[in-house]
């Protein structure tokens, strides 16, 4: 029984639980039983799911079958009559729950990457067993008594140092998922947690289900001016898969702002797109998801109130590496008003445009990018649009993201053709290590498709364990625009960015090298972005930049003054970038440090008089997620009181990007370094120890601040 919330299942999947209990698939007979792919360990190499032969009606048996072989097990290992042991004791917990784990990972995994309504089915049928189940083993007193004799022991117990600290995490997370608490409250407890786990799925099917549905149709391509020709034949495309022929499709991402509005000419059609965007939702119909969050953020309130703690988000904190609500509130205090001072700024350069096209309007939230660009080219003479052409999608994967890890760590790619996946789209790369042994199987999965939730995600299909002797499978997961059969996948410089990031957390998860599975890539949430974060500065690295930025048809490399111009507007909009993400982070914090009877029933007007006091309330800066479309937050507890954890974690980024520079950069022994003392480890040792082991010191947020033109600004300690 590994414990289920390290980061394959609690931070990079974000919506994991369901609505109702009807049923999805026929009972398990005998010989679906026999033939389920689930129940035996994958032949494939590395253990890779054989996708080809998994049906949606495998996944009900197999939960079933997996959820009572789990309790069977935990039973004899809390009902053992020998005396409680590191051995028939932990390490029994760690080998048990094989199958459930096998089929959580590809099911929990596919209602994020490709869904369909059977999946989404099982996922309400299953959300309040899988809490129960969760429930029955971590409030299991015969069970939480021998762990706990252990780690009253375990000074005397002769353990190496992750031995010992396997003990102390089991122990700690035993009792934060209330295993000291009364019978009476245990019964409470199990309610409560049966109930968000409901909620929580029912919240992020509303979220695909209302994006899908609220794609922005256009009736004319003249309305679409601006547009390049491969983007306006994949509105086209969108609107074909809709059965909407002669018509044309925007589809939305999960967040706030959307791509196309940078280059829309139509200012009515900019607005009817931001407007779809931010309304998803909160207008009614049945994927209104307003009465939800304030149920979601009441019974979590309720929930931590019950296990001894004030509100939800000082239970959280407590195990991030922030420690507490006043040191979050204290950072994001402090970076909030330069960053919306900034984004003023950058509104007023904005408006003087406007003025001086005689435009007579106000700057809108849907105006920001299409003006943003045009200022952008007057001070720097550069247009996003030049970009593309030399971002070309497998020459970014190949010759960027791969060169960079064959530069840093000596590894090679080999694309596998021979192993089955779950969607054509989908590539698979073996992974070898620089001295050729294989190392993983790395999966691509970067096209968006109405299947697949928005954003961008890493997910593990085998996780690495010294134990199991298992080596990884992970995935990096996209939501790039598909271009037209034989036409090229040109990314913005964003998308460029995000795989790079992604690319970050499937290293992380490649070289994990520790002996328990329970520590592979189990590290704090405010931890987790670190090892992406940093890998996005290889994204501008020069070397690595000239070897990927080539003209998709010429093969002509990036001009150099275009390359400069890159680098040099690194710095530029970041009053609307910090601004957007700083007022999610901080609505985030609003909605978990209220008590029970604090949580209020009108879910709009609580954020709009949190973002008022948080003096983030600038209309043309909306944050980058609402409410009730924050997934990272309501579709389960993956980053709920914890969205700052990608500004913490940048502080140790930016930190990091200057120690790269002033050690040479590009290396294999600064590659080395980063992999042994920080992507090894997984969470075996604390989070920031692992840092100082990589830098030498503790963290400088000055980095910080200068990338986000924040350099006035007094800010808290960084972590």
């Amino acid at each position: 029984m590994k414990i289920r919330n390290g980061w394959w299942f609690g931070i990079f999947f974000l919506g994991c639980f369901a609505l109702n209990t009807e049923a999805a698939t026929p009972a398990a007979g005998p010989e679906p039983a026999r033939s389920n792919p689930f129940l035996a360990e994958s032949t494939l190499p590395y253990q890779l799911p054989p996708f080809d032969l998994i049906k949606d009606d495998d996944y009900a048996p197999a939960f079933e079958l997996g959820m009572t072989a789990e309790l069977k097990e935990v039973d004899a290992i809390a009902g053992n009559p020998e005396k409680a042991t590191f051995d028939n004791t932990i390490v029994a917990l760690e080998r048990s729950g094989r199958l459930l784990d096998r089929v959580e990972r590809v099911f929990f995994n596919l209602s994020s990457a490709n869904t369909d309504p059977v999946i989404q089915a099982v996922e309400r049928q299953m959300a309040p067993k899988l809490s129960a189940q969760r429930d029955a083993i971590r409030l299991n007193g015969a069970l939480f008594a021998r762990i706990q004799a252990l780690y009253d022991a375990r000074g005397s117990l002769g353990l190496d140092a992750e031995s010992t600290r396997l003990v102390e995490r089991y122990y700690k997370d035993f009792v934060r998922a209330g295993a000291r608490l009364s019978d009476a409250d245990k019964a409470k407890l199990k309610a409560l947690n049966s109930e968000l786990a409901t909620l929580q799925t029912t919240f992020a099917q509303n979220v695909l289900k209302e994006t899908n549905a609220s794609a922005v149709v256009v009736d004319s391509r003249a309305e679409l001016a601006g547009l390049s020709a491969s983007e306006i034949a994949a509105t086209e495309a969108a609107a074909k898969d809709g059965h909407q022929n002669g018509k044309f499709v925007i589809r939305l991402l999960n967040t706030s702002g959307q791509p196309a509005l940078a280059s829309l000419e139509s200012r009515a059609l900019r607005e009817r797109l931001e407007t779809a965007s931010v309304a998803r939702c909160s207008h009614g119909g049945e994927f209104d998801n307003r009465t939800i969050v304030a149920r979601i953020a009441r019974l979590r309130a309720e929930r931590a109130v019950l296990l001894g703690y004030a509100n939800h988000a000082v239970y959280v904190l407590e195990d991030e590496t922030a420690g507490n609500v006043e040191t979050v509130n204290k950072f994001l205090g402090e970076l909030a008003p330069p960053a919306v001072a900034n984004a003023r700024r950058e509104a007023a350069d904005m408006q003087a445009v406007i003025d001086q096209e005689h435009g007579g309007f106000q700057l809108a939230a849907w105006d920001w990018d299409f003006y943003s660009e045009k200022v952008r080219r007057a001070r720097y003479a550069f247009d996003e649009s030049q970009l593309r052409p030399y971002f070309e999608l497998n020459r970014v994967l190949q010759d960027g993201l791969f060169y960079a890890a064959g530069r840093l760590y000596g590894l090679t790619f080999k694309e596998r053709y021979d192993l089955p996946v779950y969607q054509p789209d989908v590539r698979v790369f073996e992974v070898f290590d620089a001295d050729g042994q294989p190392l993983a199987l790395f999966l691509a999965d970067y096209y968006a498709r109405p299947s697949k939730r928005g954003g961008a995600w890493m997910s593990s299909y085998v996780s690495q364990s010294g134990l199991w002797g298992t080596k990884p499978v992970v995935a990096n997961h996209l939501n790039i625009p598909k271009p037209p059969a034989g036409g090229a996948a040109l990314l913005t410089f964003d998308e460029v960015t995000t795989m790079f990031h992604e690319f970050g957390h499937a290293l992380h998860g490649m070289f994990s090298n520790v002996k328990y599975p329970f520590f592979s890539g189990r590290v704090p949430r405010d931890f987790v972005e670190f090892p992406s974060q940093v890998n996005e500065m290889w994204a501008v690295w020069p070397e690595v930049l000239k070897n990927y930025a080539k003209h998709y048809q010429t093969g002509e490399p990036m001009p150099e003054a275009l390359l400069e111009k890159v680098l040099a507007v690194r710095k530029y909009n970041q009053g609307f970038t910090t601004t957007e993400y700083l007022a999610a982070a901080l609505l985030d914090q609003a909605w978990h440090q209220l008590k029970p009877d604090e949580v209020p029933t009108d879910t709009v007007a609580f954020e709009t008089a949190a973002l008022h006091r948080a003096g983030v309330d600038f209309a043309p800066v909306p944050p980058r997620y609402h409410s009730t479309y924050f997934s990272h937050v309501f579709s389960g507890i993956a980053y709920s009181a914890g969205y700052y954890a990608y500004i913490w974690a940048e502080v140790l980024d930016a930190d990091s990007v200057e120690w790269f520079k002033t050690h040479g950069g590009l290396t294999r022994p600064n590659g080395d370094r980063l992999r042994q003392t920080v992507l090894a480890r997984g969470g075996s040792e604390e989070a920031l120890t692992l840092f100082r082991n990589f830098t030498g010191r503790d963290p400088y947020v000055e980095p910080l601040l200068a990338r986000r033109g924040l350099d006035q600004a007094p800010v808290a300690n960084p972590p």
